[in-house]
């Protein structure tokens, strides 16, 4: 709750709430958790070649990004994920919006965003027990198409790779995924 509260843009001893909006704010955290429907995918591929500027993957996937060449560094494999909270959630902030309720809608909101990032770090953590067994691990922090000079175009490969349509995520033509709180990132295998 500690990080949804941060979200929210509380700071622990500077931000004071009452006790009633505290348990008011609570009680939406528990409610938006009841209606998220996590889910996710992920798929470790081999690097094929990091030059600098493009990252091959095996498969046949390529991503054009300095920066990202340079997150998985001499790694050997990288690992893409996916999460979504589902689309009950986004109906549910979309009604509590529509009955003026937003302080229930932003509750929700950040409920989601912070579940579907912990998402991430649950398929990391699955994805380190496994890799535990070859004495290896996944570097601690991940990247994200649309982070730096990673474009979101690269989305498009994400979704496709983790075949997210599985899960529920489809991607419009300007590579945003819906439902809203869905998310698509890489890690590196060193």
């Amino acid at each position: 709750m500690a990080k949804i509260y941060s979200r929210l843009g509380f700071k622990k001893k500077i931000t004071s709430l009452s006790s009633d909006h505290r348990q008011e704010t609570d009680r939406y955290m528990e409610e938006a958790a009841s209606i998220i429907r996590l889910q996710g995918s992920f798929l470790r591929l081999s690097i094929r070649k990091n030059d600098g500027l493009t990252v091959a993957l095996e498969g046949r996937t390529t991503f054009r990004s300095e920066k990202l060449c340079a997150f998985l560094g001499k790694s050997r494999d990288a690992v893409l994920m996916g999460a979504t909270a589902g689309k009950p959630i986004m109906d549910a902030i979309g009604e509590k919006t529509a009955q003026g309720n937003l302080t229930a809608a932003v509750v929700y909101d950040a409920t989601a965003s912070e579940m579907t990032d912990a998402a991430l770090d649950w398929i990391m953590n699955y994805v380190n027990g496994r890799l535990r067994r070859e004495g290896r691990r996944l570097l601690p922090r991940r990247f994200s198409a649309g982070y730096a000079d990673f474009s979101l175009d690269n989305q498009k490969a994400l979704h496709k790779k983790l075949q997210m349509e599985k899960i529920g995520v489809s991607i419009t033509p300007a590579c945003i995924l819906t439902p809203e709180k869905s998310v698509t990132a890489i890690g590196a295998i060193p």
